[in-house]
């Protein structure tokens, strides 16, 4: 396929879709306060519950979650990649390029969070069964560990198996896709690995306080 303006702009707007710093903006808005500096650092919606509690984490995590979903779903825009025979992968493209905005956003300095929330909404932008088995076994495993770096990564690793075993692995794209993203999810999450090694990973409590009022001035 000719590459258009038009076709670049799709691109352009996937990545900046996955740019806005829901978690940043929310913090400053509401709290006064950059959630990258407290908490673990992350500009994600964990450290946003951690950090400024339910409301805030939630609201955060439906964000990133679109973020991923309206990306991949780009491919509808004005009809320019709708009709292609690899709508799949220009998903994926699509999906990477918010992944990318999210990791490093434009509009915070480049640094963003680890893209889970986003990834998660670009897998159910593509394929809604995949996303839901993903989303069961992240459930499952922070349920048995209580470790969310631990569901991520774990999920993650796990998701090509579960994208051949649906598709009857008839689409590698698609396995390959979520082999890539295994890797991605476990380097983004280095720090947490080192944590977790030396015990001092923090575990998962929907009902602990969060430590806004240590923050604000």
């Amino acid at each position: 396929m000719t590459i258009s303006p038009t076709l670049i702009l799709v691109f352009i707007t996937a990545y900046i879709l996955g740019s806005i710093p829901s978690s940043v903006w929310i913090g400053r808005a509401f709290f006064g306060i950059d959630v990258r500096e407290h908490g673990s650092g992350n500009a994600g919606a964990t450290n946003t519950l951690r950090v400024l509690g339910k409301p805030a984490g939630i609201a955060v995590l439906i964000i990133d979650f679109m973020k991923g979903f309206t990306a991949a779903n780009l491919v509808f825009w004005q009809g320019v990649l709708s009709d292609s025979p690899y709508l799949m992968e220009y998903k994926m493209a699509l999906g990477a390029c918010a992944v990318l905005g999210h990791i490093y956003p434009v509009f915070a300095g480049f640094r963003g969070g680890k893209g889970i929330a986003t990834l998660i909404g670009v897998v159910g932008g593509m394929d809604w069964m995949l996303a839901l088995a993903c989303f069961i076994s992240f459930i499952i495993i922070v349920g048995i560990t209580r470790y969310i770096s631990v569901g991520s990564m774990l999920t993650a690793l796990i998701s090509p198996l579960y994208a051949g075993l649906i598709h009857h692995w008839q689409e590698l794209n698609l396995v390959y896709f979520c082999s890539v993203v295994g890797v991605l999810v476990v380097y983004t999450h280095r720090t947490n690995v080192k944590r977790l090694r030396d015990g001092n990973e923090n575990r998962f409590s929907f009902n602990k306080k969060p430590d806004v009022n240590k923050h604000t001035v």
